[in-house]
């Protein structure tokens, strides 16, 4: 069917309800918006759903989400894993306790349990809480960052990782296969909790994932000794991560933990931000305000799903808080958590840092430093929780820390996601840490940079929606693909590396390897002085990205070429258009 024939479809279906129709007959004079709603279905992709709240099948509603449930449990009754159940968890977003039952019932009415929380939490605590009950596999109904009317569906597998190979695509046919939405099963929920196949979780879980992260804490005598005096602005963006970040901070012993009132309560419509993304410098303005008034050491903000952190550290010298990057944090912490872990016990002869290829190469160089092996992957945070599965089940290998350059990471390994809530911890402990040796945060991070180089990073994005936008970003890939550039932005490019094509090609002696990693629609290249350029398509947002890095000899060296690289990349990026 056309996108008219399936616009009708569910206009005259009995299946579908009154409300939705109402939706949808109030766009009947707008063609454009009738194509947009229904020339694809909303793509299940190796993460799960993210789109626009709305009626259509190319948007998140009650019955997309239970076709991909559907899928799921179609894929869970194939592998036999029925028996285990599947962890529910949701934020602050429009329709995410709707989403969460309407995924339960579908479960449910296939004969699979579901645990579902009583409210609101975390996306790393729905990944704790997978491994933590034994269950087959996880959903969690989260947009992450993105604005308001959007929302999404997160499926996770039994390592409390989101789903790989072969998982993945296993999933995605079954949801594919699903064609017809009115053949979905679902049941009442009152008989799905009496037949035992909906079980409300919380406080038990809860207790249970805190108690995972206070033993993460390297210096709690560090805490003890200076927690009366360090001030801590944080904030939670309206969502998920206000009760566990302020309750971890409460039990380690910190006493000025300054919540930002405006920002405190979950709210779907994020009203004090455009949208709610700890990486914008505009979900800080009320937080700084207060870290102003407050004098605070640091500021913190967490997503809705709560598992990316920003973070904003006080420069003692000059009274200004400055932004640390999802690379800069991720370093801080990496170097951090790394040395004390050589200082109390000792590292491990097979530990290993793991980052992915868009990652900050000042990685390798303290993972060289400590004589730790680095371990690149593709770009997810599921592909680092692989990592982890692959040391547990082959003996080999010891995690130490894990991080990607968009502002996650994961101490410990009771999580397979990237957690701001353990991050949140952690960087107030090292706070706390440095303010014994009279150093702050930023001090910290220009130790490190006087001691490895100084690595710069930057992105460069453009959006593109629509059908027109999609074919335009696969045309701009399939352009550099098959025209690899002699010459970036005056840098000569030394090697190129194609995911899709799995290449790596010598520029000067045309000599062809192998990447190593599974298939991704990802170009990388290798510029000389440390310098690179990697693009990608988002894989949540219609944009594609270029990702860069340089390494310079002081803080302004640094910003002087990354400037400039920036600049060109626009230029070239301009040019494709």
């Amino acid at each position: 069917m056309d996108y008219r024939e399936l616009y009708n479809e569910w206009l005259s279906n009995p299946y579908f309800d009154e409300a939705t129709k109402a939706e949808l007959k109030a766009i009947a004079d707008n063609e454009k918006e009738i194509e947009d709603r229904f020339y694809m279905e909303l793509e299940f992709g190796t993460a799960g759903l993210r789109g626009v709240i709305g009626a259509g099948v190319n948007r998140m509603n009650i019955y997309t989400v239970r076709k991909a449930t559907q899928g799921l449990a179609n894929y869970i009754l194939k592998v036999g894993g029925q028996e285990k159940g599947v962890a529910i968890a949701y934020d602050s977003r429009h329709m995410s306790p709707e989403f969460a039952d309407e995924a339960a019932l579908c479960l449910g009415a296939n004969g699979i349990k579901a645990y579902v929380f009583e409210s609101l939490r975390p996306t790393p605590e729905l990944s704790f809480a997978v491994r933590e009950l034994g269950c087959i596999a996880g959903i969690n109904v989260t947009a992450s960052h993105n604005p308001p009317e959007y929302n999404g569906y997160k499926v996770y597998w039994e390592d409390g990782a989101q789903i790989t190979p072969p998982h993945d695509t296993g999933i995605m046919a079954e949801v594919k296969a699903v064609t017809d939405y009115a053949s979905v099963k679902t049941m009442d929920k009152d008989a799905a909790v009496a037949a035992g196949l909906y079980e409300v979780i919380g406080a038990a879980i809860d207790d249970k994932y805190i108690e995972q992260l206070l033993k993460q804490v390297k210096n709690p005598e560090a805490i003890k000794q200076v927690a009366k005096d360090l001030k801590i602005v944080y904030t939670p963006l309206h969502g998920t991560g206000n009760i566990p970040a302020r309750r971890v901070l409460r039990e380690l012993g910190f006493e000025n933990v300054y919540v930002v009132p405006e920002q405190e309560l979950p709210d779907g419509d994020f009203p004090t931000v455009s949208y709610p993304n700890p990486e914008a410098a505009e979900a800080f303005a009320l937080a700084l305000k207060l870290a102003k008034e407050k004098d605070a050491d640091l500021v913190l903000a967490t997503d809705p799903d709560a598992d990316r952190l920003g973070v904003y550290v006080k420069d003692t010298r000059s009274g200004e808080y400055i932004s640390l990057t999802g690379n800069m944090s991720g370093c801080l912490l990496a170097e951090y958590e790394i040395s004390q872990i050589k200082e109390k016990t000792g590292l491990p002869e097979d530990g290993a840092l793991v980052k992915t290829i868009v990652t900050s190469n000042l990685a390798d160089a303290i993972a060289k430093y400590y004589g730790v092996r680095l371990i690149e992957v593709l770009t997810g945070f599921k592909f680092i929780g692989q990592q982890i599965l692959g040391f547990e089940q082959s003996g080999k290998g010891t995690y130490l820390f894990g991080f990607e350059e968009s502002y996650g990471c994961l101490i410990g390994t009771h999580a397979r996601d990237k957690d701001a809530i353990v991050a949140t911890m952690a960087l107030c402990e090292a706070a706390a840490y440095y303010k014994t040796k009279n150093m702050t945060l930023w001090d910290a991070m220009i130790a490190m940079y006087e001691k490895y180089g100084y690595y710069k990073d930057g992105v460069q994005s453009i959006t593109m929606k629509g059908i027109e936008g999609l074919a335009k970003i696969q045309e701009i890939m399939e352009n550099l693909r098959n025209n690899t550039p002699a010459e970036i932005a005056g840098y000569k490019v030394l090697s190129a590396r194609d995911y899709k094509l799995n290449t790596v090609k010598n520029m000067e002696t045309g000599e062809v390897t192998e990447t190593g990693l599974p298939k991704s629609n990802v170009l990388y290249y290798d510029l000389p002085d440390g310098a690179w350029l990697c693009v990608r398509p988002s894989g949540t947002e219609p944009k594609v990205k270029f990702y860069y890095g340089v390494k310079g000899t002081s803080l302004e060296d640094a910003e002087k070429k990354s400037d400039a690289l920036g600049s060109e990349l626009l230029a070239m990026i301009n040019a494709m258009m």
